[in-house]
């Protein structure tokens, strides 16, 4: 008896000393090095690269090559099992596209990325006919465009290389919403915010739904008193994972901290200048998070419109004539309650798309001067649309630069194609930024007579640094850990302009590209990842010694997500890796390994090998994460093992 007690003491002990070997020493796989681009582009230029399916008001980037576009339901010519289309997936490579089933319409929907690789489309309109008029039967079995009530959908889909993976319905229905916000949470689910049940040009109180849920489904949504009292203006209310665990949310004139574990809301200051949410559209990002910041949260907002609560629904309101804003404000959440203003914008814009480039340049692109989004057939609508002079330069911005002088349009041509209501814009793995959509009409409508049209042009930006040759690293891991063992990334005399001290430049960049619809990308972010680095100026080599994810989720969610390596300002092509698990629930936190004080090595030779990381000496992996601080992963072991004798002593 005693032995078989001592031999299942052993046993255990393997099998935990097994766990710790894997958390401390177990890197995952290698990722071949990245390529140069192989879309030739003109940098600060757009080129139409052609038609997509269906126009393209939501889109997201679901594999480096694949990208994938939803619509509303309308008579678009694309045709899909008898009945007109609303869903696509675009192929980068070679511009091939492939019309896709849908089912439920997913007008005015809301999206984001669960923590397993699955993306979701939550939310839409009602079942509708020609005209956007609503179907007399609302199951999809019968009428033109066959479609389905999609207010409580979830349509899911998870992205593949070849062309098998189709979208799918939950059986799992939410609350009924149109316009909902959705953000994914630390363990990789999601909470859907908001909306209103029948869509209109803003919500009202008849119709409002001022609750927020989740899925996976955790029980009976809960009521916001911020969303009951913001009306009419807090459709697609602006919502963002802080890491605190909180989360910012922003509609009309208010803001609040929601702390969705005690479901305490804590009132911030009132949004300066301008309304930021649909419809006033303004353009919002978080921008990026890094060791120089300490990962903490920086919210910008810039145009939107100053629309008074009473004005929205007034019937003197001439809406397509309603200026846009300048103003641009930022506000840290986890630090201080008030906004501060920073540089305006150079020209005015409602419906403005912020796309974060893997350099931590901010573009602005599409939208318009005047009006906001929205349509109907009204004396005073251009056409249908309810704005106006559309903004067709790009404009970038430099967080790096002075005060004054963050916002420039140097180099940049505009695009000849009017990009306003339902466009939407994304990040690509080369750097460039694919633009599409703008659609101000309630159904398919194109011509010569008609100003802005159902648009299906789509294009392509490319970034200044575009055609410059790029880093090719080796060593690049095909997934992050949140904390745990650093791990090599090797740079060659060309990735380095044949100058080891361009190191010194040099960045690990995770960008998640967002799902972008109405002038948001919900879940747009960017991690700088912490490292140091060994340089050999015999051959202008270098070793980057890149830390893992900072061990906190909520800096960012788990799931796939985009690496570049910048040299200079010059990003690598991005490959997919996916942070965490690859699974919906509780992340592994692990200990931060150290890494090597940076050193450029005056004798002496680096390698190009692949692989292999280091635990010696003292590096930046000192820093606090938010509240978590780096700890050497040598102790942790030491630590972990004790704890692992004690639990086998217990057994």
């Amino acid at each position: 008896m005693k032995q078989q007690h001592a031999f299942h003491r052993y046993t255990t002990l393997l099998s935990l000393l097994s766990v710790a070997q894997q958390a401390f020493t177990q890197s995952p796989p290698t990722i071949s090095p990245p390529d140069q681009p192989t879309h030739p582009g003109q940098p600060g230029t757009f080129e139409i690269i052609g038609n997509s399916l269906v126009s393209a008001q939501q889109m997201f980037l679901g594999r480096a090559d694949k990208v994938y576009l939803l619509d509303k339901v309308e008579n678009n010519p694309a045709q899909i099992n008898g009945h007109p289309a609303w869903g696509s997936e675009y192929r980068l490579s070679d511009n091939g596209q492939r019309a896709m089933e849908v089912t439920t319409n997913s007008f005015c929907a809301g999206g984001n990325l669960l923590g397993n690789g699955t993306w979701l489309s939550v939310g839409g309109n009602q079942a509708v006919t020609y005209g956007g008029s609503p179907a007399d039967v609302q199951d999809g079995s019968s009428g033109p465009y066959r479609d389905a009530d999609g207010r409580k959908s979830l349509r899911m889909i998870t992205p593949c290389d070849n062309d098998d993976c189709q979208w799918t319905t939950s059986p799992f229905q939410i609350e009924q919403r149109w316009y909902p916000s959705v953000e994914t949470l630390e363990d990789g689910s999601i909470i859907i915010l908001g909306g209103c049940k029948n869509g209109g040009y803003v919500n009202d109180a008849g119709q409002n739904n001022p609750t927020y849920e989740f899925f996976p489904p955790t029980g009976p949504s809960i009521t916001s008193p911020f969303l009951e009292n913001t009306l009419p203006a807090n459709l697609y209310p602006l919502t963002w994972l802080l890491p605190s665990g909180k989360l910012l949310v922003q509609a009309t004139w208010s803001t609040i901290l929601l702390d969705r574990t005690t479901k305490l809301e804590t009132k911030l200051d009132d949004m300066p200048d301008a309304v930021r949410t649909y419809p006033a559209s303004a353009g919002t990002v978080m921008m990026p998070l890094s060791p120089a910041n300490n990962w903490t949260a920086t919210i910008m907002f810039c145009g939107g419109s100053n629309i008074a609560v009473d004005q929205w629904t007034s019937p003197d309101f001439i809406i397509s004539s309603q200026p846009a804003s300048t103003s641009c404000v930022t506000i840290q959440p986890d630090v201080s309650k008030s906004y501060l203003k920073t540089d305006p914008l150079p020209e005015r814009r409602s419906m403005a798309n912020f796309i974060l480039l893997p350099d931590g340049k901010l573009l602005c692109l599409n939208g318009a001067r005047t009006g906001t989004a929205g349509y109907g057939n009204v004396s005073w609508a251009i056409g249908t649309s309810y704005a106006d002079d559309p903004v067709m330069t790009p404009v970038l911005y430099d967080p790096t630069k002075p005060a004054g002088s963050r916002w420039s349009s140097e180099g940049f041509q505009a695009s000849t194609v009017p990009r306003m209501y339902h466009s939407s814009a994304t990040l690509l793995a080369d750097g460039s930024v694919l633009i599409g959509g703008s659609n101000p009409n309630s159904d398919y409508n194109v011509g010569p007579s008609v100003k802005y049209p159902t648009e299906y042009r789509t294009e392509r930006f490319f970034p200044s640094y575009y055609n410059k040759r790029r880093p090719q690293p080796k060593g690049l891991i095909s997934q992050l850990s949140y904390g745990g063992q650093p791990f090599n990334v090797y740079l060659d005399s060309d990735d380095l302009g044949g100058d080891v001290r361009n190191v010194q430049n040099a960045t690990v960049a995770i960008v998640r590209t967002g799902y972008a619809t109405h002038a948001m990308n919900m879940g747009q972010r960017m991690v700088i990842l912490e490292s140091t680095y060994t340089g050999y100026s015999s051959n202008n080599t270098a070793t980057l010694h890149v830390s893992q994810v900072p061990p906190n989720p909520a800096i960012i969610a788990p799931g796939p997500a985009f690496m570049f390596v910048v040299v200079n300002g010059v990003p690598s092509v991005g490959v997919l890796v996916m942070i965490g698990s690859g699974t919906i629930g509780t992340q592994a936190i692990l200990p931060i390994g150290s890494t090597p004080a940076s050193t450029i090595v005056r004798n002496g030779s680096g390698g190009a090998a692949v692989g292999g990381t280091t635990n010696d000496g003292v590096g930046a992996g000192n820093r606090k994460a938010n509240g978590v601080r780096a700890r050497s992963a040598t102790p942790a072991c030491i630590l972990i093992l004790a704890w692992l004798l004690a639990v086998v002593v217990a057994v």
